[in-house]
């Protein structure tokens, strides 16, 4: 990527432009999650049932990161952000309507592909806009998606605390968001083609064919590369979601109260982190910030495995958070400029890959603590983030692996 010290003005308006669609991302999200609750009790659905609903909405999500990839390839990252935006606000509606475990399960099914969806089609958007503006701004996106989570979450309590009928938050919710998307689209960009910089030159002159067929194997390679890359780091990142609290509270016999300080420890981290990322990835590149940010990751999984007392062990949550926040936009960047004429289509596996690590991760963790306590089980991560340390070259630009 070729920096530059300034983006015009229709590249900082489109940059706007994405900043809310993942915030309206997040804030969908959050205005689910915040009302699992009462809907649970409306539907009558018990809580093993909702997970396997909770599985079904991940699956379905993945199936719209596939199929979003090559439609956003074949008709612009534009128009795929405002279907699957719309697709997923009125989704969203869906939960609080459902009467029974069968509506629910549609409903959710509905919700997940809609968000799968925008999560491809909103990341290759700001893979253009990235390349337009010039200098590294991905990370800054995703810290606006957690900013989106957390008033859709501050929001979504203070109606549930008014008493509010939850179908006409998520309904107000919904009009919200197909109004801040309908403002959004016109002000998002064209795709781009990708710099030459980022192209994958041949070694020496081959026949055309030859070429081609060397070409697409090597990138075939990158796309797997980084898609092993993604699943060991939100393998990561699931794992401290689900099992961070119940480590804490476990290994050190904390109260309720004080082990949700793990989590929001991570959380707060990772918003800090990926706040700062953009400008540590234009400083140093996206192999520095993926290789030191694993080795941060590292050491704080290796404090919370030896801790014996609560503040180290907050501190090593915080250091996970903070070496995990900016590795996933790099690798989303690395996919989308890998010199491919069907740049969504890359991220959609990458990132439908690195989903399934985010899944696969805490049900991993919950069967080794069949046989080893849940401290113990938190090797597998650190594994995993040594694993991305060690291969963090993946995500460097062509030229920058050839020199």
């Amino acid at each position: 990527m070729v920096l530059t010290p300034t983006a015009d003005r229709p590249t900082r308006v489109a940059r706007a432009a994405v900043f809310t669609v993942f915030g309206l991302n997040g804030f969908l999200l959050a205005m689910w999650v915040v009302h699992i609750p009462p809907i649970t009790d409306r539907t009558g659905v018990a809580k093993s049932t909702l997970g396997m609903f909770i599985l079904l909405m991940a699956g379905a999500g993945i199936v719209g990161m596939r199929i979003a990839g090559p439609l956003a390839d074949r008709f612009g990252s534009r128009t795929l952000v405002a279907a699957a935006a719309i697709i997923a606000s009125v989704a969203v509606i869906g939960p609080g309507l459902a009467t029974g475990p069968v509506t629910l399960a549609i409903a959710l099914a509905c919700f997940g592909f809609g968000n799968g969806a925008l999560d491809v089609s909103m990341n290759t958007q700001a893979v253009h806009v990235e390349r337009a503006y010039g200098r590294p701004i991905m990370a800054a996106f995703h810290a606006l998606f957690s900013g989106g989570g957390l008033l859709g979450s501050l929001l979504g309590a203070a109606t549930l605390r008014a008493g509010l009928d939850i179908r006409i938050t998520l309904a107000f919710a919904a009009i919200g968001c197909m109004a801040l998307t309908f403002v959004a689209l016109p002000r998002l960009l064209r795709d781009t083609e990708p710099p030459a910089t980022e192209l994958h030159p041949a070694a020496e002159p081959l026949p055309p064919s030859a070429k081609k067929d060397a070409n697409k194997r090597e990138h075939s390679r990158k796309v797997l590369a980084l898609a092993v890359i993604a699943f060991a780091v939100l393998l990561t990142e699931g794992v401290a979601a689900d099992w961070s609290t119940l480590q804490m509270r476990e290994h050190l016999d904390a109260d309720a109260a004080t082990a949700a300080l793990a989590f929001g420890a991570f959380s707060v981290a990772m918003t800090a982190g990926r706040l700062a990322t953009d400008r540590v990835s234009g400083a140093f590149g996206r192999v520095a910030v993926v290789r030191y940010g694993m080795l941060i990751s590292a050491l704080g999984l290796v404090l919370i495995l030896a801790s014996p007392w609560i503040p180290l062990t907050l501190l090593g949550w915080a250091m996970t958070g903070l070496g995990l926040s900016g590795s996933v936009p790099q690798i989303f960047t690395a996919a989308g400029n890998l010199g491919s004429d069907k740049a969504a289509t890359d991220m959609s596996r990458v990132f439908s890959f690195g989903y399934l690590g985010l899944l696969a991760g805490p049900a991993v963790i919950g069967w080794l603590t069949a046989v080893v306590p849940l401290t113990t089980a938190m090797a597998v991560p650190l594994i995993a983030v040594l694993v991305c340390c060690r291969y963090a070259g993946v995500v460097a630009p062509a030229r920058a692996e050839s020199a």
